[in-house]
């Protein structure tokens, strides 16, 4: 009899609730009618159409035109333009084994290891210095190229052939100046030798072939030998802290975070950016 009570009065309670919940579904559609679709007639005009070009671009136009080629004499040219641009792709390594840059660079380096400094300055930071310090000592040279090969050239008065000889004269003769010690006369002695090549002369009996090594093994030389005069005084600096931490009993503590600072200060206080940048430039021969 309980059990029929409770049933009664909950179910009368559950009718009453699905009825309001039947009426306010009808009620929610009336209040939120749906969005109209636009008829194709009042669709919004699109925005994709391309503007007109300006009466004075900018930009230039750049027109590539591929043809055969009329005459023998147009075959070569295009051969020796594929040469050129051949070349043009190994002017990272002209630049760098080439000039001044492989001095430079090494000595900046021995510099930075010989201050004990790890991070700065960063390398591209060393590489800019080398860089522009290459462009500075190598600017006679790059003039002379440019009068003599690079513009007669590109105005069409000389060739192909012409202009690598004269743009190869400056930097042989370049080349061969640095190499002004007896032992750097040996280098090329060498590479002559070991080509069966007659002892030279002068500079025009050594190709090109063998002047290039030889040129890079005297750079190294002259740069490791640099590189040695400036460790010294710092190598100084490092043995005196390490005797004085050793005599205080200091063992744990590294000797180089102690020394660095006053490597620093040796170095800022001679002005060394200075001295060693002259001492870099001069020890090339510009004249």
């Amino acid at each position: 009899m309980t059990l029929f009570c409770f049933t009664r009065k909950y179910g009368v309670f559950a009718a009453a609730l699905a009825g309001v919940f039947m009426n306010a579904v009808p009620l929610a559609a009336q209040t939120l009618p749906a969005p109209a679709v636009p008829f194709p007639g009042q669709a919004t005009q699109g925005t994709m159409g391309i503007p007109a070009p300006a009466q004075n671009p900018v930009i230039p136009f750049v027109d590539l035109t591929v043809r055969n080629p009329q005459s023998g004499q147009e075959v070569a040219f295009s051969v020796q333009l594929l040469v050129l641009l051949t070349v043009l792709t190994l002017a990272p390594s002209i630049l760098i084994l080439m000039t001044s840059f492989l001095r430079i660079s090494i000595v900046l380096d021995f510099i930075k290891r010989a201050l004990s400094l790890q991070q700065v300055p960063p390398n591209q930071v060393i590489l800019g210095i080398s860089l522009f310090l290459t462009i500075f000592v190598m600017w006679p040279t790059f003039d002379t190229i440019n009068t003599n090969a690079v513009r007669p050239l590109s105005e069409g008065r000389i060739s192909v052939q012409e202009a690598y000889r004269q743009a190869e004269g400056p930097m042989r003769v370049f080349m061969f100046k640095q190499m002004r010690s007896q032992q750097s006369r040996n280098s090329i002695g060498l590479f002559m030798a070991m080509r069966g090549l007659p002892q030279p002369r002068n500079l025009a009996d050594v190709p090109t072939y063998a002047l290039i090594p030889a040129f890079i093994l005297n750079e190294l030389t002259v740069a490791f030998k640099i590189g040695i005069l400036l460790f010294i005084p710092f190598i100084v600096i490092d043995m005196v802290v390490a005797s004085a931490l050793m005599s205080m009993g200091m063992i744990m503590l590294p000797p180089v975070m102690i020394s660095m600072p006053f490597k620093l200060i040796l170095f800022i206080l001679v002005d060394g950016w200075g001295l060693l940048t002259e001492q870099l430039v001069r020890s090339f021969i510009l004249r």
